[in-house]
């Protein structure tokens, strides 16, 4: 990131080390770290990354049918994500919509400001 080296190049210099340690080295190959980047690039919706790690990928040996596959994953997990999202709250959303039960009246004195 050009922009980076010349405001906060300790920091650029920090980022690009920490790069390194990851994608050089480890047990997964390199074609495999720059799928996940891809994937993981999809999910944070940056378009530059999905572009660098996909010709990344491709200098690796990746296939562009391994790169939709990997985006393919991506777009299952945001799909599953947003089908149970309030599931950590112990009750899903499309339950609360669709169920036949109604929702409690929000209390006042509850933390959220939604009275939840």
């Amino acid at each position: 990131m050009p922009f980076m080296n010349e405001i906060l190049p300790d920091t650029a210099e920090a980022f690009g080390k920490l790069r390194d340690s990851i994608f050089e080295g480890g047990e997964l190959d390199r074609k495999t770290k720059e799928l996940i980047a891809i994937a993981s690039s999809v999910l944070m919706r940056c378009q530059f990354c999905v572009d660098v790690h996909s010709q990344r990928a491709i200098a690796q040996g990746a296939s562009k049918r391994e790169i939709a596959e990997a985006i393919a994953v991506a777009m299952f997990i945001a799909g599953g994500s947003q089908l149970g999202w309030t599931n950590v709250y112990g009750e899903n959303v499309y339950d609360i919509v669709f169920g036949e039960k109604k929702p409690e009246e929000p209390e006042k004195e509850k933390g959220c400001c939604c009275g939840n």
